[in-house]
């Protein structure tokens, strides 16, 4: 596609970046539209990997043949810095901004079937030219899914995401009132580790909770209430398949979730400290669980 230089910032062909800075009108227009906003040559690379599909680009001169690899078949507008940060509110340190066509969400069921299976092979001897002291036995590995209940902070959710990718997460569940993963500060928390985790939207939490117990999951959510366990008890327990729930920032899950759940955990504190961010939680909860 052709590159096409614009210093207009009031250009109609640049709607898709306008005043970025505006988290009311990302809300209102990026469901309606079907788009979001990629930002950096690494982030839009993998949302390209992912399969995910450049509506055009936004770029600035010393990043025009960055944008040109990763997007070729997308319009490319190349703008001055000072029409950039005139446009979208704020300067453009990153390279380039990405108008993306959002992907449909696959269905829960796909999700939580889709957890990888993998085979652990045990006592392994591995010496040349000699066989095996035993042989292998294969064991499932744990099948492992997140569910984010109702988090309002997009760069907790990102740091979520990034988690779950690190720690080797199957899954990322989240409900109808979550922060948006493919909200721009959240895909940047997540330094593009939204599109390497597989994820989708799911119904209620009731509703939720049932497609993961018919799947043979055992529903866990991180709570401090008196009859939870401790993160060591639940890691000794061993469950093949664990769903955790982590909730909203400050009220932390959902009293009916918490009773809806086969089991309450909580990560042991220090006196005077009586919880975590939800961000850190769930990596020491991915981290213990692995």
């Amino acid at each position: 596609m052709p590159v096409v230089r614009i210093d207009d910032p009031s250009d109609p062909r640049l709607a898709d970046y306008r005043d970025l800075t505006d988290v009311a009108l990302r809300r209102r227009t990026e469901p309606a539209e079907g788009l979001y906003i990629a930002e950096s040559a690494k982030v839009i690379g993998r949302a390209v990997a992912a399969g995910h599909r450049p509506r055009s680009v936004l770029v600035q001169e010393k990043w025009l043949a960055d944008a040109e690899a990763l997007a070729p078949d997308a319009p490319i507008y190349l703008v001055a810095d000072d029409v950039a940060e005139e446009l979208t509110g704020y300067a453009v340190h990153r390279g380039a901004l990405a108008s993306m066509q959002r992907p449909a969400l696959p269905p829960v069921a796909d999700i939580v079937q889709g957890a990888r299976l993998v085979l652990i092979l045990e006592d392994i001897v591995d010496h040349t030219n000699v066989e095996c002291s035993k042989t292998p036995v294969p064991k499932p590995r744990r099948r492992r899914i997140a569910v984010l209940e109702n988090l309002v902070d997009h760069a907790n959710v990102g740091s979520a995401f990034r988690n779950a990718a690190a720690l080797g997460i199957d899954g990322v569940l989240i409900t109808p009132a979550c922060a948006d993963p493919l909200y721009r500060r959240a895909i940047k928390t997540s330094m593009g580790n939204v599109f390497n985790v597989p994820w989708t939207r799911g119904p209620k939490m009731p509703e939720m909770l049932e497609t993961l117990k018919a799947h043979g999951y055992t529903t866990v959510a991180f709570t401090l209430s008196d009859d939870s366990i401790t993160l060591d008890e639940l890691v000794q327990r061993d469950l093949p398949a664990i769903a955790m729930i982590f909730g909203t920032e400050g009220a932390g899950v959902d009293p009916r979730t918490a009773r809806q759940v086969d089991l309450r955990v909580k990560i042991p504190m220090e006196e005077g400290v009586d919880s975590l961010n939800v961000a850190a939680a769930t990596a020491v909860a991915f981290y213990a669980t692995r």
